[in-house]
């Protein structure tokens, strides 16, 4: 390892110590009003979404821990928007799955991820409810509540696989229907936490067709899943990138049987490029 590489490391392991510790602090505030909350209001009239004061009183103990600790990486996040975008920045989900929050089902997370040049480098997604904290830095491994994990080694017939989808074309319809033959399927109940458990080897995949979320719900999952021995790819392409939000996330034994063979559900192209 070169002097230079050393350096990144010694930084990386730093950004994600911080990361890992402002990811706690929001869980402090947020924990005690798990199951409490009265106050809801609508994102918009015609969507499901629903927001509290608790999304952004996190958010904004997030962003300004954050500044404090990182004054030169942007930030960006779900309730503030583009507040300080920069070729670097964090990227910011304060509470994903409000409404499992609301109605105290302990699936909801706080997710904290580093973008660099458009490649998401780093991830913390904080079970702030059952004190998991998943973390993980390119190219450092991935980790729970400090330990490694790793993604399970079963196949597709052995496996579970979380879906999410609006199945409102045909086609998606069709691919929804074969993955119920070889595999047990369910419809997703929260993005940051299902990547936790599939990079600690308790849940088999994440597939996402056409679903509801934005780049805060789909990017810290992907360098998690990696650092843990998984997969993670665009539909149809053998590479990922976050702001396409159709992806498989998986381990190497599922991906392989899902993208190739003549009975692949989900073939790659050699001809996509991304």
């Amino acid at each position: 390892m070169t002097e230079p590489d050393k350096v990144r490391e010694v930084e990386m392991q730093e950004l994600e110590s911080v990361a890992v510790g402002i990811a706690k602090e929001a869980g402090v505030l947020l924990k005690p009003h798990f199951g409490k909350i009265e106050v809801v209001r609508q994102k918009s009239p015609s969507g499901p979404d629903v927001v509290t004061d608790l999304d952004v009183k996190a958010e904004n103990l997030i962003a300004k821990r954050l500044s404090t600790e990182t004054p030169l990486i942007g930030f960006v996040g779900e309730e503030s928007g583009n507040s300080n975008k920069k070729d670097k920045f964090w990227l910011v989900d304060p509470i994903d799955g409000t409404a499992h929050y609301i109605r105290g089902i302990p699936v909801c997370t706080t997710m904290i991820a580093l973008i660099d040049k458009g490649e998401v480098v780093l991830s913390v997604i904080n079970n702030f409810v059952t004190g998991e904290v998943f973390s993980a830095s390119k190219n450092q491994g991935a980790k729970l509540n400090g330990k490694p994990i790793r993604v399970s080694d079963r196949s597709l017939s052995e496996s579970y696989i979380s879906i999410e989808s609006r199945l409102d074309d045909e086609e998606t319809v069709k691919k929804y229907l074969e993955l119920k033959k070889v595999t047990t399927i369910f419809h997703t109940i929260s993005c940051g936490y299902e990547y936790g458990l599939i990079a600690s080897g308790k849940l088999e995949g994440r597939i996402c067709i056409n679903p509801y979320g934005d780049d805060y719900d789909y990017a810290p999952g992907g360098v998690l899943v990696k650092e843990a021995g998984g997969v993670v790819a665009n539909i149809g392409f053998n590479s990922y990138n976050y702001k396409n939000h159709d992806f498989i996330a998986t381990n190497p034994i599922i991906y392989k049987e899902l993208t190739q063979g003549q009975k692949s559900i989900l073939p790659v192209s050699p001809k996509l490029t991304l």
